[in-house]
């Protein structure tokens, strides 16, 4: 069973206006996209199963595992793509061929992520982030 969307959707916004921060996920200090699906987890589920190891802001366009997308498997339901709605997590792939990298919870009309330069913001789902969606996933109950 997954987590109610409207649950994931309420844990995420409370993160708004959190400043981006790499490797950090501190609520209202600062987090980046991977800080900020790991706050959600903690809100759902309480203390983190694993502690992601350190990672370069270009860790992405190093090889070609998905390792994003395999550390989720772990720990979430992957759902196919085309069935991602309202309280999914979404991973992207920010250039073409390159791993997928960046994360965010889709809302009921947007997107949910902290991004470099704006820290986590909503904002509406565009054919943008649709077009560079790669894989998704539930979190569990």
């Amino acid at each position: 069973m997954n987590a109610a969307p409207d649950v994931v959707i309420a844990a995420a916004r409370v993160w708004l206006g959190t400043p981006y921060v790499h490797q950090a996920s501190v609520l209202d200090a600062g987090c980046d996209c991977l800080g900020l699906a790991r706050g959600i987890w903690r809100d759902l589920h309480g203390p983190e199963p694993v502690m992601p190891p350190p990672y370069t802001r270009d860790w992405g366009e190093a090889g070609v595992a998905e390792v994003l997308a395999e550390a989720a498997r772990r720990f979430l339901l992957e759902i196919p793509i085309a069935d991602a709605g309202p309280g999914a997590l979404i991973l992207f792939r920010m250039a073409r061929g390159a791993p997928a990298k960046h994360c965010g919870i889709r809302s009921e009309t947007g997107l949910i992520h902290a991004y470099e330069g704006a820290g986590v913001i909503e904002e509406p789902w565009r054919p943008h982030w649709a077009r560079k969606a790669a894989f998704a996933f539930l979190y569990p109950r």
